[in-house]
């Protein structure tokens, strides 16, 4: 029959800390504590824990070394001591038969016959205060169990004396004693007795003793230090992490201009602030558009109101005014004045309705096809046939458009007078009609009738996608992005290949603080122009946004001498690979460049030879 300490199978009580619900919300308690710490108190305490732990392990195996080369140094010395007082054994037993004039008093001596019957005590260390410390050994006639030879550790007994004992007498003696055992052998090498020889640990404990006080001093100072060390270098350290908190409630409070200071990107801080760098360039990015937006949808609303407004206005006079006539003699001809005005105003506001309504679908991305395939050559020589129909005096010339990298200057488009290029690609052919119409009645409404006008048609590679085209804004340093873009890809016959319209007028031209604003809803440079010559102020917006829907990119610039060149780009297609060297001619009856290139080198070649 077995007996246990309790029963296993006995239930848990009701409030038992270890029962499983109450242990899931201690440690969710201890979790929320521990998340409640600040991070740098978090580094400063786990380096705490680290360096008393590393400071308490090196100062414990520094003792236990010490403590055992100590005790190694006192075996050496009590066997070396044995086997001296082994080979005098008869030398001690007449010199210290006297206490008081023993020499070796800190050892300890005792002499027994083979059987281990205690014969003599000749030494016996005697203390301040006639205290005597000796080694408990084996009772008398018995081993113990005890090796010859092997030095072995035994507890003191202490005997005091008459006279007053101070504690660290008292301490000194109660030390434990490390003890030997050997054999004594006569001349003739027969054994005759058994001498014990003791050494009194006190001196080596004291070492030990100090050694671990110093170890406990200098440990609690370097914890100290280290401390105080740690906490400045994490604060030091976190105090990239200090102003991305600055920089992000700055810019919680709207501040939204505010950057993190940049840092090696190699490391992980410096890494973080140029994501968060990147991300806050994104974020007010979109807040400006979203503000440039809303600014303009604001000021479309105010626009459109006030365009509407006058129509709506005149239309109510003159009904006003045919009322208050209507039984005035000469009535009927004062109504046909102002049914004309009411209908001219309610023209202008049909145009304007439309105008807007264009604008809308296109924004939703309705009402336009760029999936068919169409001629762009007819619609550009019929736009130029209308202004000169619009116009009989003015000159109106139609020509290729190419790239001029002449001069030394940034590149350039020329236009040189002739028939016009065929160009096929993808778009929206009424759309695109719209947009070429547009131009030419905007420069028939406010160019002088006989200034001239040239209409150019070409093709150019450029190393840009039409993504990137159409993202690109409606201004002259754009159009010089696209024209370096050209000389790369004309150069290396690589990117994308794109129809280029060009309509230039020699008229009185657009301020250059204005020229990239025509394309802006309602917006004119003159606002009495637009009015008297009966535009609506869309139709410059209504061709950005249909070039848009087309992929493609429009500015507007100055025409050297004086005027305003409008520059359509449209995407066609993706550059086809080169043929290899020697293959046929394209249409023109011209070989392709690196055609050209291969004669050169081949040529080159026999020259050398």
């Amino acid at each position: 029959m077995t007996l246990t300490g309790a029963d296993e199978t006995q239930a848990a009580a009701p409030g038992d800390p270890a029962e499983p619900g109450h242990a899931g919300v201690l440690r969710t308690l201890l979790r929320r504590r521990w998340d409640a710490i600040s991070l740098s108190t978090k580094l400063v305490a786990s380096l705490l824990v680290l360096l008393t732990i590393g400071i308490a392990g090196i100062s414990f195996a520094i003792r236990q070394l010490v403590s055992n080369y100590l005790l190694e140094k006192v075996d050496t010395q009590i066997v070396q001591q044995a086997q001296l007082v082994v080979n005098n054994i008869d030398l001690i037993n007449e010199s210290f038969r006297d206490q008081t004039s023993a020499g070796m008093t800190d050892y300890y001596l005792q002499i027994r016959d083979t059987q281990a019957h205690i014969l003599s005590t000749p030494l016996k260390p005697v203390l301040s205060g006639g205290v005597v410390s000796e080694p408990i050994l084996p009772a008398d006639g018995s081993m113990g169990g005890i090796t010859f030879g092997e030095p072995f550790t035994t507890e003191a007994r202490v005997f005091l004396g008459d006279s007053t004992t101070s504690r660290a007498t008292l301490s000194a003696a109660r030390s434990p004693w490390r003890v030997v055992a050997m054999k004594v052998l006569n001349e003739d090498g027969e054994f005759t007795n058994i001498a014990f020889i003791g050494l009194s640990l006190n001196d080596q404990l004291d070492t030990v003793s100090m050694l671990t006080r110093y170890c406990i001093m200098a440990g609690a100072a370097i914890i100290l230090l280290g401390g105080v060390i740690g906490m400045l270098v994490v604060q030091g350290m976190l105090a990239p992490l200090k102003r991305i908190e600055k920089t992000a409630a700055k810019i919680a409070a709207g501040d939204l201009r505010q950057r993190i200071p940049a840092m090696p990107e190699n490391t992980e801080i410096g890494s973080l602030s140029a994501s968060l760098n990147s991300m806050l360039a994104r974020i007010e990015q979109s807040f400006r558009e979203q503000q440039e937006t809303t600014d303009k949808m604001k000021q479309f609303v105010s626009d459109a109101s006030h365009e509407l407004r006058t129509p709506l206005a005149a239309i109510h006079g003159y009904a006003e005014l045919y009322k208050m006539q209507r039984d005035m003699p000469g009535a009927l001809e004062r109504a046909d004045e102002s049914i004309a005005h009411i209908e001219a105003s309610s023209s202008r506001m049909t145009v304007l309705v439309e105008d807007l309504l264009s604008l809308a679908r296109l924004d939703e991305g309705r009402g336009i096809d760029i999936t068919q395939q169409m001629h762009l050559t007819p619609i550009v020589s019929d736009a130029a046939d209308d202004l000169h129909a619009l116009d009989p005096e003015r000159g109106v010339s139609c020509g290729t458009v190419t790239l001029d990298t002449s001069g030394g200057g940034p590149a350039r488009l020329a236009y040189a007078e002739g028939p016009l290029p065929s160009i096929t690609l993808n778009g929206d052919a009424s759309r695109l009609r719209q947009v070429v119409t547009n131009i030419v009645g905007n420069i028939h409404r406010y160019t002088p009738e006989d200034s001239p006008v040239e209409v150019g048609l070409g093709t150019l590679t450029a190393s840009i996608g039409p993504e990137s085209l159409a993202r690109m804004p409606a201004t002259e340093q754009s159009f010089r992005h696209f024209l370096e873009a050209v000389e790369v890809g004309q150069s290396m016959q690589i990117g994308m290949n794109y129809a280029v319209i060009q309509i230039v007028d020699h008229g009185p031209g657009v301020p250059d603080d204005s020229r990239a604003r025509i394309f802006e809803r309602f917006y004119t440079a003159d606002p009495s122009r637009a009015r008297q010559k009966g535009g609506t102020g869309l139709g410059m917006a209504i061709v950005l946004s249909v070039v848009k829907a087309h992929r493609g990119f429009i500015c507007a610039s100055q025409t050297p001498g004086g005027g305003l060149t409008i520059t359509v780009v449209l995407p066609i297609g993706p550059v086809e690979p080169q043929p290899r060297p020697g293959a046929q001619t394209d249409g023109s009856g011209r070989a392709p460049k690196p055609a050209k290139a291969a004669k050169a080198e081949k040529r080159s070649r026999r020259a050398k030879g």
